[in-house]
């Protein structure tokens, strides 16, 4: 921790804050085609650049691992179906009640936006790849996510879902810890985050005083 503890977290919302692999899996019929699936999408997304339409993005996935590119809007009927994963509104409640707290999100803004809903906390900002113009791990998401806060990098910490955050975030100037819930391996090359664990309930200690449960 540096100089007694950070002045806002950032968290990645669909897979640190969302379990969206389960409703993937749901839609695909199956958990080894839906595990496929979105890990062939967070590749495509994180590879992309430049904002370009996430449902395509979607189909695209699908397509590549040999799913209908159809599943693509069978998800998005279904997206009022993700949900948190079953610690983080505890977590991200007490953390909420001592720190401000965003998410910064690789989907369009209306997806960005229905997806934060789902989540009994109010967040200080929800920045989307649409929003920045550009997909994670590209700087502009997390850095308006940084503008909208009012802050330094070195006083936010990132909660990584994917591991493509890793060097995201870092680049981006922010420590990062992750959450790494799908237990992914970290990419060639990323930087070690400052912790790790398949659960948020630690995040809590990482914070220390700058967050009370």
């Amino acid at each position: 921790m540096r100089g007694g503890g950070y002045d806002a977290v950032l968290l990645d919302l669909l897979t640190g804050v969302l379990d969206s692999w389960t409703l993937w899996s749901s839609v695909a019929g199956d958990e080894g085609a839906g595990t496929g699936w979105r890990r062939r999408y967070l590749e495509l997304t994180y590879g992309q650049g430049d904002y370009a339409p996430y449902e395509l993005l979607v189909a695209r996935a699908a397509e590549d691992v040999g799913l209908p590119r159809s599943l693509a809007d069978d998800l998005l009927a279904r997206w009022a179906e993700l949900t948190p994963w079953p610690e983080a509104p505890a977590v991200l409640g007490a953390i909420a009640r001592e720190l401000p707290i965003g998410v910064v999100t690789n989907c369009s803004a209306a997806l960005g936006a229905a997806a934060a809903a789902q989540v009994p906390v109010a967040f200080a900002t929800v920045v989307t790849a649409e929003r920045a113009g550009a997909y994670k791990p590209r700087p502009a998401a997390y850095l308006l996510a940084l503008a909208e806060l009012g802050l330094p990098a070195d006083r936010v910490l990132f909660v990584a879902g994917s591991a493509f955050d890793l060097p995201g975030a870092t680049g981006a100037g922010m420590d990062v810890w992750w959450h790494n819930r799908a237990g992914m391996t970290a990419p060639a090359g990323a930087p070690a985050p400052i912790g790790e664990a398949r659960s948020l309930e630690p995040l809590l200690e990482v914070l220390g005083g700058s967050a009370r449960h």
